[in-house]
């Protein structure tokens, strides 16, 4: 089945961190040419790179290609994709309006990309288990709190409670109590962060179905997860990829809310109303 041009800088992206550095500088190499097209040769790429011919065939198998052609074409498709056209990089001389283009368009990348890589039937598990468990516990630091707390608020007008832990010790003293029918949602970009990765262990140690949120594949949160949900972006000196994969992560887990709301429709419309009605004094006129 021929890959989907919209998924190959993703998949290059989110399978960068697994190499070692010197294959993460043949990529970049690579993935610089600006003349890159499908007559480029391994043996030049190789000799650019400094490398050997084996190494690049290698690398493009870790980043699950079949080879350097398989690679060579999946990028060259991938440059002529409108999702690749979307970045650029912002310079000191760009306007108000060049900024606000390349800021939104990074987003709308982010979007399109994470949407094509998306793995459905892990999208159905993780809506399944938030909908049926006794508890949810959302864990995050930082940038990633502020998913949880906005998906937790969602989640609370059709009636179904989560707890946001954003500090160390309250994650672990959450796990700790966690049992066979909770579910805790882990948020990290990196799915590196060790504090989210140590409560996560000690959730699923005591029965508890684990779901992560983040942005590689192959990271440690994502190995020790019931269920892995992936967000994606391509990084900006300035922005960072951060940014832009809080936004991607934003709408995976609105479609979650979303599912999770549809299994039981009539009730979480009349939770919805319920709530809505609660507040609706409090809001300016």
């Amino acid at each position: 089945m021929k890959i989907d041009p919209r998924t190959v800088g993703a998949q290059v992206r989110m399978r960068t961190p697994s190499l070692t550095p010197l294959e993460a500088r043949v990529v970049d190499t690579m993935t610089g040419r600006a003349d890159l097209d499908l007559t480029t040769s391994l043996r030049e790429v190789a000799e650019e790179a400094g490398v050997s011919d084996a190494m690049i065939v290698k690398i493009a198998k870790k980043l699950g290609f079949n080879g350097y052609r398989d690679f060579r074409e999946a990028l060259v498709e991938y440059r002529q994709s409108d999702v690749a056209s979307l970045h650029a990089e912002i310079s000191p001389e760009d306007s108000a309006a060049d900024i606000v283009r390349k800021v939104f368009n990074t987003a709308v990348q982010a979007l399109e990309e994470t949407m094509s890589i998306l793995d459905m039937e892990a999208f159905e598990r993780a809506a399944a288990l938030l909908h049926r468990a006794r508890n949810r516990d959302f864990y995050g630091l930082g940038g990633s709190a502020q998913i949880a707390r906005d998906v937790a608020h969602k989640f609370l007008r059709i009636g179904l409670r989560a707890n946001v832990q954003d500090d160390a010790h309250m994650m672990l003293m959450s796990a700790s109590l966690l049992g066979p029918e909770d579910v805790v949602v882990a948020f990290s970009h990196s799915g590196a962060t060790s504090a989210v990765l140590e409560a996560t262990r000690l959730a699923r140690a005591n029965g508890a179905r684990t779901i992560a949120l983040t942005n590689y594949s192959n990271a440690p949160l994502a190995e020790i997860a019931d269920v892995t949900l992936c967000s994606t972006a391509q990084g900006s000196p300035l922005l960072g990829e951060n940014a832009a994969a809080r936004i991607a992560q934003l709408n995976i887990m609105d479609a979650i809310f979303v599912a999770v709301a549809q299994r039981d429709f009539p009730t979480a419309e009349a939770r919805l109303a319920k709530t809505m009605r609660s507040i609706g004094g409090k809001r300016d006129k």
